[in-house]
C-alpha cells in the first residue's frame, strides 16, 4: 500500500473518473475499469512514475517512440519557444511555417538517398493511410488506375484508420469493424522461429519471399499497386528477416513493377543501428514512412518521404493534390521534432545504438535464452524479442488460452519493469540513452519476471 494516503486518494479518485468518463485503445473497458487504471505522474531519463509513487524502468520506451529519453528540458524549451513565436499556422493556402520547412529538408538528410520529398502527418497511422492514397494517385498519373491492390504480409501491424487497419495483418483488429476493406491482400511473414526453424533461414527467406510472386501473378501484376512491410515486425511479435528476404523481395517489386512501401513507423531514426532500418537491411523503398522517434514522442507528428518515382511525379503533377490534415507541419511539433534530430546527432546516438549500447543490450538480453520458459532471443540494435515456450526443445507453444505472455508481462509491471507482450513474446526497446547498468537491470528484472511466470505454470527454472 502506499505510504501517503492522500496520493492514494487522489489516485481513487483519476481511477473513478477514467472509469466514467475515458475509453482506452486496444482494452477491455469493463475488465479494466474493475481493476482501475494505472496512472502515470511523471518520468525521467528511461523511468516512469505512477501516482502511487512506484517506479518502472520504460523497457519499451512508451510505445518504441521515447528515443533520446524523458526529461530533456532542451526539448521544452523549444516547444515553448514555437509556441511563444507562432503556437499554431497551417501548410493551406500556399503557406509553411520554418519548422516545417527545415524539418521537411533535415529529414531529407538522413533518409536513404532520393527520399527527399516530404509530407507531414500526425501519426503513423495517419502516415501509412496517406501513403496508400499516394500510391493510388501515383497509378492515376501514370495511366495505370487499374493497380489498386495492396499487398501487405501477416502479422504486420501498419495502423487503425479503415485503411492502414485493413493493410495490417493482425486479424484480430479486424471483426469488430467489418474490416479488411477491398483491394487488400496478405501473405505470408517471414517467422522463422516459428514456421520456419527447422530449415536453413536463407533458404526460408527465399521460400517465404516468393510468396509475394505467386500472389502478384495470382492478382495479375496489372492489377497491383504495392507491397508493404516493415523492415521488421514490430506490434506483431518483433520477427526479424534473413539476409536472403529483402533482396528477393525487392527484385519482385521491380520486376513485376509493383511500388515498393517501408513502414519505417517503429524502426525510424537509430532503433536498429542505423538512421533508418532501410539502411540496415539494404532496402531502397519507393515511399517510406516513419513517426515515433521523430520526435521522441514529446509531439504527435508523422511523416511520409516520396522517392524519385513517387516524388517526381506528384511534385510535377500539374495539378492540386487534394490531400493533408489540419495539423500537417504543426509548428510546435515540427520545432520539437527538429530539437530532437540535433540532440540524436549530436549526441551520436544512433551510432551509439550501432557501436556500444546496442550490441551490449544484444549481448545481455541472449543471456536469456538459458531460462527454461525461453525458446529463442532475437533482436537488432535496441529491439529484443524472447519467446516464450512450453517446450523449448521441441519448440512447442504454449496454448493460446493460456496467456502466458499476459502473466508475464504483469509480473513485469509489479516488479518495476514495462515490457511488452505480444502473444507470449516478451518484447523490449528502451530508449537509446540507456546505460550499461540499467541494461542489467532490465535483465535481472526479466529474468525475476520469467521465474515468477515459470512458478505460476508449475515449471521448475532449477
Amino acid at each position: 500500500m502506499p505510504s501517503n494516503p492522500a496520493t492514494h486518494n487522489q489516485t481513487k479518485h483519476w481511477q473513478a473518473l477514467d472509469a466514467a468518463h475515458h475509453i482506452h485503445p486496444f482494452t477491455e473497458t469493463q475488465a479494466l475499469n474493475k481493476k482501475g487504471v494505472r496512472v502515470i505522474t511523471k518520468a525521467d531519463g528511461i523511468y516512469v512514475w505512477d501516482s502511487e509513487g512506484h517506479r518502472l524502468i520504460d523497457g519499451m520506451s512508451g510505445l518504441w517512440c521515447v528515443n533520446v529519453g524523458y526529461g530533456r528540458k532542451e526539448i521544452a524549451q523549444a516547444a515553448y519557444d514555437a509556441m511563444n513565436e507562432l503556437p499554431y499556422y497551417n501548410l493551406f493556402f500556399q503557406t509553411t511555417n520554418p519548422y516545417a520547412t527545415e524539418l521537411a529538408a533535415k529529414i531529407a538528410s538522413v533518409t536513404p538517398a532520393g527520399l527527399d520529398r516530404i509530407m507531414f502527418a500526425n501519426s503513423g497511422s495517419e502516415a501509412n493511410d496517406t501513403a496508400l492514397k499516394l500510391i493510388r494517385y501515383y497509378w492515376n498519373l501514370q495511366g495505370k488506375p487499374q493497380k489498386k491492390i495492396h499487398i501487405s504480409r501477416e502479422y504486420a501491424y501498419h495502423g487503425v484508420t479503415m485503411a492502414a487497419a485493413s493493410l495490417s495483418g493482425l486479424t484480430p483488429m479486424h471483426p469488430q469493424f467489418d474490416l479488411p476493406l477491398a483491394g487488400f491482400e496478405k501473405v505470408p511473414t517471414v517467422y522463422w522461429y516459428g514456421f520456419g526453424g527447422d530449415k536453413d533461414p536463407n533458404a526460408y527467406g527465399l521460400e517465404v519471399a516468393r510468396k509475394l510472386e505467386e500472389k502478384i501473378l495470382e492478382l495479375g501484376p496489372d492489377r497491383v499497386a504495392s507491397f508493404s512491410a516493415e523492415p521488421v515486425h514490430g506490434a506483431g511479435g518483433l520477427m526479424f528477416p534473413p539476409d536472403s528476404y529483402w533482396p528477393e523481395i525487392q527484385r519482385i517489386c521491380k520486376k513485376y513493377d509493383v511500388l515498393l512501401h517501408l513502414d519505417e513507423v517503429i524502426t525510424g531514426f537509430g532503433r536498429t543501428g542505423n538512421w533508418f532500418g532501410a539502411q540496415t537491411f539494404g532496402i531502397a523503398p519507393d515511399i517510406m514512412t516513419m513517426a515515433k522517434g521523430i520526435s521522441s514522442g514529446y509531439q504527435p507528428i508523422s511523416a511520409i518521404a516520396l522517392g524519385p518515382l513517387m516524388g517526381n511525379a506528384i511534385a510535377t503533377a500539374n495539378e492540386e493534390l487534394v490531400h493533408g490534415f489540419t495539423w500537417s507541419g504543426h509548428p510546435v511539433a515540427c520545432a520539437v521534432s527538429l530539437k530532437n534530430l540535433e540532440i540524436i546527432e549530436r549526441e551520436k546516438l544512433v551510432e551509439r545504438v550501432r557501436d556500444d549500447i546496442g550490441p551490449y543490450f544484444q549481448a545481455k538480453i541472449r543471456e536469456l535464452a538459458s531460462h527454461p520458459l525461453v525458446g529463442e532471443v532475437r533482436g537488432i540494435g535496441l529491439l529484443g524479442a524472447i519467446e516464450l515456450v512450453k517446450d523449448k526443445k521441441n519448440r512447442l507453444f504454449f496454448p493460446p488460452d493460456e496467456n502466458v505472455g499476459t502473466q508475464c508481462r504483469n509480473h513485469c509491471f509489479s516488479n518495476g519493469l514495462v515490457m511488452r507482450a505480444i502473444r507470449d513474446t516478451m518484447v523490449l526497446a528502451p530508449p537509446m540513452i540507456v546505460k550499461r547498468d540499467e541494461v542489467d537491470e532490465i535483465v535481472r528484472l526479466a529474468r525475476r519476471c520469467f521465474d515468477l511466470t515459470a512458478s505460476d505454470l508449475g515449471i521448475s527454472t532449477r
